[in-house]
């Protein structure tokens, strides 16, 4: 507990009081507001775009997919396009018709372009049935 002195001690104990607890206050502000803005740029991607889905269609210049609601969406592919082959990734195969893929694209560079380009494209080669072999009769 503390002496208080007469009137004059009881007004700078408030006095006091109410400097620390506007300290704390603004303290809260400050963090609060911090947190806020440290956290929104990690929750934004920037201008990339994914599409997921199965090749329809691939050539050298764009890239069909087939989304599971049945959408498709054509990307364009260029030289600088990575390709990662999720069964081989050392290998520089490219993805095929029936093959799963997982596009990560960017927006064209006019404003209000629609156009997707393909800055990397993740694969899963479909299963590939081999050709059966004609048995031999053992004897």
């Amino acid at each position: 507990m503390q002496r208080q002195h007469g009137p004059i001690a009881a007004i700078i104990t408030n006095a006091s009081t109410t400097k620390e607890q506007e300290f704390t206050m603004w303290l809260r502000l400050i963090v609060t507001l911090a947190c806020l803005f440290m956290s929104t740029p990690s929750s934004a991607h920037g201008a990339d775009q994914h599409v997921l889905g199965t090749v329809m269609a691939i050539d050298t210049k764009h890239i069909e997919v087939k989304t599971s609601k049945g959408q498709s969406v054509d990307v364009r592919i260029d030289k600088k396009t990575l390709y990662k082959d999720k069964n081989d990734p050392k290998s520089a195969s490219v993805p095929e018709v029936g093959d799963r893929v997982i596009i990560k694209a960017t927006k064209g560079e006019k404003k209000g372009d629609k156009v997707l380009l393909a800055t990397e494209i993740n694969f899963l080669s479909a299963k590939r049935v081999p050709v059966p072999m004609q048995p031999v009769l053992v004897q």
